[in-house]
């Protein structure tokens, strides 16, 4: 396995997965800079709009994430701080994210859904890179397999899926299937936001079968949040209609 610490210097460690989300982030602030002007929004507004992004999406995935596990961090309340160390709960980063633009949209007088359907495009690519962070920090790994590209991790005896690269091809389709509805046809606003909720929450659901996780009603949590985010977005799918026409 690749060890987590990318740069070692004595006391100071960079870790691989902080690497991979910066440059997530980087790479989606690029690439927002690209599909802004598809909804006449002009750079500076999505470069001012980048901050309240990163801020609220690492903050409500943190926070999420801390409060799942909150057991493992009340013995050792400094890892919360650690964000380098993993533990990102994708769900409280979509509802920060959710909440901030609400709130710059406002404050701007910038269409919301435009916002949200322009950042989950290349949210859904950082996503993609983040698991590979999960999957060289051995976090969030899949149940024992015997299938030919099992993976040995440390400290387990036996072979296990490598739900973490599931994931990341997972978010991959996600990030492909949405830039093509965005780039090659005319929806209305909120469209592409609620088809990557749709997209995400059946795929997670799929996906959460071969992980490791603690289950309740023998269902994971992921398996449990995505039944009505799911449900929700085909409801706002329905609303919002029908696209203006087939192409640009």
């Amino acid at each position: 396995m690749i060890d987590p610490v990318a740069i070692n210097f004595g006391p100071v460690k960079i870790h691989w997965y902080g690497i991979i989300m910066a440059f997530g982030f980087l790479i989606a602030y690029f690439v927002s800079q690209k599909l802004a002007k598809y909804r006449n929004i002009s750079k500076k507004d999505i470069s001012d709009y980048f901050t309240y992004f990163v801020i609220s999406a690492i903050l409500g995935a943190r926070i999420f994430a801390v409060i799942l596990n909150y057991k493992i961090y009340l013995s050792n309340p400094w890892e919360i701080f650690a964000v380098w160390h993993g533990g990102m709960a994708i769900h409280g980063g979509i509802i920060g994210v959710f909440l901030a633009t609400y709130y710059f949209a406002k404050k701007r007088k910038i269409k919301f859904y435009d916002l949200l359907d322009i950042m989950v495009i290349p949210t859904a690519l950082g996503l993609s890179m983040g698991r590979i962070g999960n999957f060289i920090n051995q976090e969030f790994y899949g149940r024992p397999t015997l299938l030919p590209w099992g993976v040995y991790f440390d400290n387990l005896q036996e072979k296990r899926h490598p739900s973490q690269i599931y994931e990341s091809i997972k978010n991959l389709i996600i990030f492909s299937i949405t830039l093509k509805l965005f780039l090659f046809k005319k929806l209305k606003s909120g469209t592409i936001f609620w088809a990557f909720i749709l997209l995400y929450s059946v795929l997670r659901f799929s996906v959460e079968f071969f992980k490791d996780m603690p289950t309740f009603l023998n269902l994971t949590y992921g398996q449990i949040i995505s039944i009505p985010l799911a449900i929700t977005s085909i409801y706002f799918l329905k609303k919002i209609g029908k696209p203006l026409n087939n192409n640009k």
